[in-house]
């Protein structure tokens, strides 16, 4: 086996263990709540309000940057659903027995995370038109990245990439 190899798959076996621990969270009822709700916020809902609150706030003045949320998220979108037809990685909770899925999916296959990808292009577009947001989406971005794992959806691979692309 080459080294390269041998590389790979010590990567795939960690990025597998990660995702085990992380899924097991969902025991705590709490954190399975909490997963959930970010999750499904990050489906569209907290950005799209983010948009229209930037709008009702801002008016006209917000028209440019929310254009610039629409763009991107355009772009992001067909990226995303580019690689996913390229890469067909099954979703962990698929794919190993220990993993639970603890919510459910909007398409069948893990890479990347949509989910991270729209959140930090979102928080990068937003941020770099109103600084301040940072301390909400921020935290924000990382929840959602964190809750495509725990949930069982992604790998952490998969939510880096996410946000590598983003």
């Amino acid at each position: 086996m080459s080294r390269i190899d041998a590389t790979l798959r010590e990567l795939l076996r960690w990025d597998q263990a990660l995702c085990v621990q992380l899924n097991r969270g969902l025991r705590y009822a709490t954190l399975l709540y909490v997963f959930r709700a970010v999750s499904w916020l990050g489906n569209g809902v907290f950005w799209y309000a983010l948009m229209l609150s930037l709008l009702a706030r801002y008016r006209g003045e917000a028209l440019q940057p929310v254009l610039h949320m629409v763009f991107v998220g355009t772009v992001c979108l067909l990226s995303y659903k580019m690689l996913k037809r390229g890469t067909l990685r099954p979703r962990p909770y698929q794919a190993i027995v220990a993993i639970a899925a603890g919510a459910p999916t909007l398409d069948k296959f893990s890479f990347p995370s949509g989910h991270t990808l729209h959140a930090v292009a979102f928080t990068l577009v937003a941020c770099w038109h109103y600084p301040r947001l940072a301390v909400i989406l921020v935290p924000f971005t990382l929840l959602t990245a964190a809750s495509r794992v725990v949930l069982g959806l992604h790998y952490p691979s998969d939510v880096l990439a996410g946000a590598a692309i983003g």
